[in-house]
């Protein structure tokens, strides 16, 4: 059977959250919520090292993203509450990983930490992955230490494959270790994240899964 592409999902609907391509008029929320969210953010993520970052910066950065989004060379979403008048994390498909494959990278603001949320928007873009994208792999790459998000494939049925030591950096420079996970089709069938309730939309909002 051959597979006819439909996407890429610009809008993503959850049970409760929104997940979707930035605009650069996103620039604000995006600034309030990694501000308010720096020192939960810093143990894991050296790209908050150059925060606080001028609103311009953060335009400029949307755009980029957007850029590479309509030319489908990187998937990077932002995740919104359903009035979408909140940034509450932020997530991608990154083609980092080898052929036919994807990265999800996630964030989560400190205000919306035990929620369920990574695991709700995790589940939502693996879906995507494998039924819009057709890839045959997806990982979830995280620090060994960071409790919440190593449960997060745990619970969506990745597999643990290895931990490579001194692959990352910390925000200070120093090496550290990354754990990497994967699901493949096979096992995605039989995963939790096949029964994610989602409805994914298209560049012009039409219905492409649900």
């Amino acid at each position: 059977m051959t597979h006819t592409y439909l996407g890429p999902a610009y809008r993503i609907k959850t049970e409760r959250l929104v997940i979707r391509c930035y605009d650069p008029k996103d620039a604000p929320l995006l600034q309030k919520s990694i501000q308010e969210s720096v020192e939960h953010l810093r143990p894991w993520l050296p790209w908050v090292k150059t925060e606080p970052e001028e609103l311009k910066v953060k335009i400029e950065r949307l755009r980029m993203f957007r850029a590479k989004f309509d030319l489908s060379e990187n998937y990077v979403y932002g995740v919104f509450d359903p009035g979408e008048t909140e940034l509450i994390g932020g997530t991608g498909l990154h083609p980092r990983v080898g052929s036919n494959a994807f990265e999800i990278g996630y964030w989560v603001n400190v205000n919306h930490i035990s929620k369920g949320y990574a695991t709700e928007f995790c589940a939502a873009l693996t879906k995507v992955a494998f039924e819009i994208e057709n890839v045959n792999r997806v990982e979830i790459h995280c620090d060994p230490d960071n409790i919440r998000s190593v449960a997060i494939p745990k619970k969506l049925g990745y597999k643990y494959e290895a931990t490579l030591r001194g692959r990352t950096e910390t925000i200070d420079g120093e090496p550290s270790d990354s754990m990497i996970w994967s699901i493949i089709r096979e096992e995605y069938l039989k995963s939790p994240a096949i029964k994610a309730k989602i409805v994914a939309y298209d560049a012009i909002g039409s219905v492409i899964l649900q």
